[in-house]
């Protein structure tokens, strides 16, 4: 994990350029965009507050944003980075157990749009729902308001026509994910698993496999 914000190197450009139309002759160069891009990602700055000269203006920077965002490329470019680095790391592309899990995140007070208080961790704005391989590398992730439950949100996690589920035949996830999630997740034929925890533990004990998911969200 990088403990700071780095530009992209030249190897690192040489992958993701094969998903954009870079050697269309235009005023910005799509290198530095996506330098921005991972920039407000790596800091959480505000797009209005993106450093200008050093990025293009913030307003181009979200255009291309959200323009890749929904056409799909910087999806392609995840799971492609997720493959390839799985490959690296000798083992098969796709992953056979997935990891799911949900995190509470305050919003600042000005943000009103899909908001709500999670009861349980007493918390004041969106949840985050991610699935991960056992390396922690995220394959999905559902965001709203807070005050929904997580199992009928988690199914947004789920979809068996994506690259990454050929393989995919277990999912673990904690007791909230109990009802709905699992349901779906049995009818498209993968199992679901609860850790479990010896009754004599008392406190914060560390879940095998699970722990990733954490690290994933730290």
């Amino acid at each position: 994990m990088q403990s700071h914000y780095t530009r992209l190197t030249d190897d690192q450009w040489k992958v993701i350029k094969q998903f954009i139309n870079w050697q269309r002759n235009r005023e910005l160069d799509l290198r530095n965009v996506f330098d921005a891009i991972l920039y407000i990602t790596r800091t959480g700055v505000q797009w209005r507050n993106l450093p200008f000269p050093n990025f293009p203006d913030w307003q181009a920077v979200y255009y291309y944003f959200d323009k890749w965002k929904k056409n799909g490329v910087i999806e392609k470019i995840n799971l492609s980075l997720n493959f390839l680095e799985r490959l690296q790391n000798d083992r098969q592309a796709t992953p056979s157990l997935g990891l799911a899990d949900s995190q509470s995140i305050k919003l600042a007070p000005m943000i009103c749009s899909h908001r709500g208080i999670d009861g349980n961790k007493k918390v004041n704005g969106r949840k985050r729902h991610v699935l991960v391989d056992v390396r922690g590398r995220i394959y999905q992730v559902h965001v709203h308001a807070a005050n929904f439950h997580d199992s009928p949100q988690g199914v947004n996690l789920l979809d068996e026509k994506a690259p990454y589920s050929e393989r995919l035949e277990t999912i673990i996830a904690d007791k909230t994910y109990r009802g709905t999630f699992a349901k779906a997740v049995k009818q498209i034929g993968i199992e679901f698993e609860v850790p479990n925890r010896e009754k004599s533990t008392k406190g914060f004990v560390i879940e095998a496999k699970r722990w990733v998911v954490e690290r994933t969200f730290a």
